[in-house]
């Protein structure tokens, strides 16, 4: 987990140093072992840092690739990263650090918007196109990862929480009547893009938003849930299926981190599966083995 935020001016002004850096103070809980700012023209990015991919300074954030001219703040996870890496390098991509965020800025130089669709992972982040000056949000598929903005007429900002939000001056705080509604009626879950607030939004899961400097925006969905309702699957095939599938998930999480993880099962979906993982043909001893 870790904190990101920006501000991109759209009204030829220069962003608020000050502001960036208590909208940080505002996310440093979740990232407490690096911090950094970064400005550029009429935009500033700011990261608080987790440190779970190379835990080197390369890695710290907000990282900046002069030669491709691209900048990138980050939050999450790209399980991928390392075939994502090893493809990128074959195209002629040089790295200067171990991470998953490179990696993000270098598949961004190759296939531009539609890079998300190659991203196996939980991901918030944003690109700023420093010769083009315009910048590039994008969200995970199931909106695991958080991403708020609010704008006014002289600026847009983006951050993982609302709290970092709630310190832009004339942010509207009063109470969305319809997000309320689905508040109390759907389990606590508000629907994007509103949020409990009339003056913050949340950028819907699967989506990109790409704007300007004068402040234009245009969204891509670019994923959606898909069903197979044609293949035919006995209930023995179906039950090794999900268990190959949760198996090849937790694979992916423990491979992907440079520190120790920790497993656990909450109250929902997961947990109500445990059959797949003490089936006879597969013990715990065998998954531990295996990976």
């Amino acid at each position: 987990m870790c904190g990101i935020g920006g501000e991109l001016r759209i009204d030829g002004g220069n962003p608020d140093l000050v502001l960036m850096k208590k909208m940080l103070r505002r996310l440093a809980r979740r990232g407490p072992d690096h911090s950094g700012i970064w400005s550029n023209g009429p935009l500033l990015l700011g990261h608080c840092r987790l440190s779970i991919i190379d835990l080197s300074e390369h890695s710290n954030q907000p990282i900046v690739d002069s030669d491709l001219g691209f900048a990138i703040v980050f939050n999450g996870t790209i399980y991928n990263y390392r075939e994502l890496r090893h493809n990128l390098a074959s195209k002629g991509y040089a790295f200067f650090s171990e991470g998953d965020t490179e990696v993000i800025l270098k598949a961004y130089a190759e296939w531009g918007e539609r890079c998300v669709e190659n991203f196996i992972g939980v991901f918030a982040f944003a690109i700023w196109d420093i010769r083009n000056h315009s910048l590039f949000l994008a969200r995970d598929r199931l909106g695991i990862k958080p991403l708020y903005y609010t704008e006014n007429p002289r600026s847009f900002y983006f951050a993982s929480n609302t709290q970092a939000l709630l310190e832009v001056a004339g942010t509207d705080t009063t109470i969305d009547a319809v997000a309320l509604h689905y508040q109390l009626t759907l389990h606590a879950v508000i629907p994007a893009p509103r949020t409990i607030l009339n003056g913050i939004r949340k950028l819907a899961p699967a989506t990109t938003l790409t704007i300007n400097f004068n402040g234009i925006k245009r969204t891509r969905v670019y994923w959606q849930l898909t069903t197979y309702q044609s293949e035919f699957r006995t209930e023995e095939e179906w039950v090794m299926a999900i268990h190959d599938t949760l198996r090849l998930a937790v694979k992916r999480r423990l491979e992907a981190a440079d520190v120790p993880v920790g497993l656990l099962l909450s109250g929902g979906l997961d947990s109500s599966l445990p059959g797949p993982f003490h089936h006879p043909c597969h013990s715990q001893e065998t998954f531990q083995s295996n990976h």
